[in-house]
C-alpha cells in the first residue's frame, strides 16, 4: 500500500492502482523508491513535487517515508503511463546549509550531531540514540545540505555503525547506533539462494597510507606530530601478503591531526586486503510466520554457503524490485564494514565544497623598533599572533647595534662685561656678567660683583634679546656595548651578539601543547652593564592564515 502526503505530512489518498513499486535501501546512504501509475488514473493529480509516500507491504512490512522528485512520462504501445522517482526524507537535510565556517572542537559525537541538526530551518529532524561518544574534531564551510555533513561524523570510528531512522513519528529520530558483529542471517544455495556472484578486487588495496589535511606546502596538516614522527600508517601483514601498496590521501577539510589520522587508519582497515563483494539473489522466507526468525537485517553479518566455500559479510544494500512479490531480494554484500558512508561522504564534500573551502595562505609579516638603549631601558619590539593564524613557520630576529644618537645640541651661550661708576671719587667697578641657560625664551643673568668693596648698588640696564639653538644630530663618541642581552617573552637566550641576521627566536617564544601561543609577544634587547647604544631591529614572522573572523570592508 502507498500512502500520498501532502507538503504538511496530511493523509490526502491511497495509490490503490500502484504497480513496479521498487524499493531500494542502502546501509548509510540515502534510499530510493519508484512505482508508475497509469496516466489516466485520476490520483495522478496526488503526486505533485515533494509530496511524500508511505510504503508498507501486503505483509505489514514498512518500508519508509520517501518524497517525490523526478517523473517520468511514457507513452508507447505497450505502456502509457507515469513513473515516479523517489528519496527517502532522509534527504530534507539537502534543503539546508552551512553557509560559513563551522568547528567543532571538544564535543562530544552527540553534540556534534545535536549541533548540525540545530542548523535546519525547519526542524524536521531530532536526534535520537547515540551509541558513540568520541571526541573528535570536525569542521565544516560552506556546505551545500547538511546530509554529507552528518554522514562524515562517523568516519574516523574503528568500529561499525549504522544510520537508523523513525518516520513513524514526526518530528522524525534520527539514530547513530553500534552495528552488532553478531550472525543475524544466513543465505544458503539450495535452500533460499536463487543466484549468486562473487567478485574479488585487488585495484584498491592499500597497505601504506600517507594523510594529509587542509593547507599547502610546509603548512598541510599531517599526523606526524601525534605518530612518533612518521607522516604514514601501515598494515605489516598485508605489506608481507601483498607487497608495499601506497597511497597519499588528502582530505582538504581535515583541521586535526587526531581526527585525520583516526579517518585514515578506519580507511587503511578496509583497503588493505582486496573487496569482495556479492550479488545475491534470494529468496526472503521470514516472511512467512515459520521463518519469521530468519529476517536478513541491512548491515547485519550474514553467512552465505555456496557449494563448499562459507563467508562471512555484511548485506550493504538491499532491492526489491516489485514489492508485490517481496520475497525476491537482490542483496549487496561486501566484506567491508563501512565503505560505502565514507566513499559517500567523502566524494560528495569533495564535490560540493571544494571551490568554495578556505585554505589558507602562507603570509609574512614583519615587526621593527628602531631606539637607544642602556642596561635599565631595552628596545622592545612587540608583535600580536591572531587566531586566524593556523601555523607559525618561522619567528626570526635580525638586528644590528650601532652608537647611541641624540638630536639636538646646546643653546648658544656667551658673557659680556661692562664697567660704570659711582659719581665721586670712588675707584671703577668691574661687573662680570654670565648668562644662565635658557628657559623657553626667557633667561637669567646672573650678575657677579668684586668682593671687598662697600656696598653699594649701580643700575645696569640690559635690553631685551634672544639666542639661537643649534641644531643637528649628535653621535655618542663611545665604544658600543660588549655584549647584548636579548630575551623572547622573558626567556634569555645564550645569543649575546652586537650583530644578528635571521636569528630564530621559535624555541623561545611561550607555547602551549607544543603550538605557539595566540596572543600578544615581546622581544627585548638591551646592553650588557657597560654602556649604552642605538639597536635597529626586525622581527619576520613566516604564518600560514585563514580568515574566520571580522567582515570585508
Amino acid at each position: 500500500m502507498i500512502v500520498v502526503k501532502d507538503k504538511n505530512l496530511s493523509d490526502i489518498g491511497i495509490l490503490e492502482n500502484a504497480y513496479g513499486v521498487r524499493v531500494k535501501r542502502l546501509t548509510n546512504e540515502l534510499w530510493t523508491a519508484s512505482f508508475s501509475l497509469p496516466k489516466t488514473d485520476p490520483k495522478n493529480s496526488l503526486c505533485d513535487h515533494l509530496n511524500y509516500i508511505e510504503i508498507t507491504s501486503s505483509s505489514g512490512r514498512y518500508y519508509g517515508l520517501y518524497r517525490i522528485m523526478p517523473t517520468e512520462t511514457i507513452k508507447s504501445a505497450n505502456d502509457d503511463s507515469i513513473t515516479y522517482s523517489c528519496e527517502h526524507v532522509f534527504a530534507t537535510l539537502l534543503d539546508d546549509v552551512i553557509d560559513g565556517y563551522y568547528q567543532f572542537s571538544g564535543y562530544s559525537t552527540r553534540q556534534v550531531l545535536q549541533g548540525i541538526l540545530d542548523l535546519q530551518e525547519t526542524k524536521r529532524w531530532v536526534l535520537g540514540q547515540v551509541d558513540f561518544n568520541y571526541y573528535f574534531e570536525y569542521s565544516f564551510e560552506n556546505e551545500n545540505g547538511l546530509l554529507a555533513p552528518i554522514l562524515s561524523i562517523p568516519m574516523p570510528f574503528s568500529e561499525a555503525y549504522e544510520f537508523t531512522f523513525d518516520t513513524q513519528v514526526y518530528p522524525w529520530e534520527l539514530n547513530l547506533i553500534r552495528a552488532s558483529d553478531d550472525v543475524k542471517a544466513e543465505i544458503r544455495w539450495g535452500k533460499d539462494m536463487i543466484d549468486f556472484s562473487k567478485v574479488s578486487d585487488p585495484t584498491n588495496i592499500v597497505n601504506w597510507l600517507i594523510p594529509k589535511g587542509s593547507g599547502e606546502g610546509v603548512n598541510q596538516l599531517d599526523i606526524a606530530r601525534i605518530n612518533g614522527g612518521l607522516r604514514y600508517i601501515k598494515d605489516d601483514e598485508s605489506i608481507a601478503k601483498w607487497g608495499k601498496r601506497s597511497y597519499i590521501w588528502i582530505d582538504k577539510k581535515a583541521e586535526d591531526a587526531e581526527t585525520l589520522l583516526a579517518n585514515a587508519q578506519s580507511l587503511l582497515n578496509q583497503w588493505k586486503e582486496p573487496k569482495i563483494s556479492f550479488e545475491v539473489g534470494s529468496a526472503d522466507l521470514s516472511i512467512l510466520p515459520e521463518y519469521a526468525g530468519e529476517e536478513k537485517v541491512l548491515n547485519g553479518v550474514t553467512r552465505i554457503i555456496v557449494d563448499d566455500e562459507e563467508y562471512l559479510a555484511r548485506i550493504i544494500g538491499e532491492e526489491i524490485k516489485d514489492i508485490s512479490r517481496e520475497f525476491e531480494v537482490e542483496y549487496q554484500i561486501n566484506n567491508k564494514v563501512s565503505d560505502i558512508a565514507t566513499t559517500q561522504a567523502d566524494t560528495e564534500r569533495k564535490i560540493q565544497v571544494n571551490e568554495a573551502y578556505s585554505q589558507g595562505a602562507t603570509n609574512v609579516m614583519t615587526f621593527s623598533n628602531q631606539d637607544n638603549c642602556d642596561a635599565a631601558n631595552p628596545v622592545v619590539i612587540p608583535f600580536y599572533i591572531d587566531d586566524d593564524i593556523v601555523n607559525v613557520n618561522t619567528c626570526d630576529l635580525s638586528f644590528r647595534t650601532r652608537p647611541y644618537k641624540a638630536y639636538s645640541k646646546s643653546v648658544a651661550g656667551g658673557g659680556m662685561e661692562t664697567t660704570t661708576s659711582k659719581e665721586g671719587s670712588l675707584p671703577l667697578l668691574q661687573i662680570n656678567t654670565s648668562i644662565s641657560e635658557a628657559y623657553s625664551g626667557d633667561h637669567r643673568h646672573k650678575v657677579t660683583i668684586g668682593s671687598g668693596w662697600a656696598t653699594h648698588t649701580h643700575p645696569i640696564d640690559l635690553p631685551d634679546h634672544t639666542h639661537d639653538l643649534v641644531f643637528g644630530i649628535s653621535i655618542l663618541d663611545k665604544v658600543v656595548p660588549s655584549a647584548l642581552i636579548i630575551t623572547v617573552d622573558g626567556q634569555q637566550m645564550p645569543e649575546n651578539s652586537l650583530n644578528a641576521d635571521r636569528l630564530s627566536v621559535i624555541d623561545y617564544l611561550t607555547k602551549q601543547n607544543g603550538k605557539v601561543t595566540r596572543g600578544l609577544h615581546e622581544i627585548t634587547i638591551r646592553p650588557s652593564a657597560d654602556g649604552i647604544a642605538r639597536i635597529e631591529a626586525n622581527v619576520i614572522l613566516r604564518v600560514f592564515i585563514q580568515s574566520r573572523i571580522g567582515g570585508v570592508y
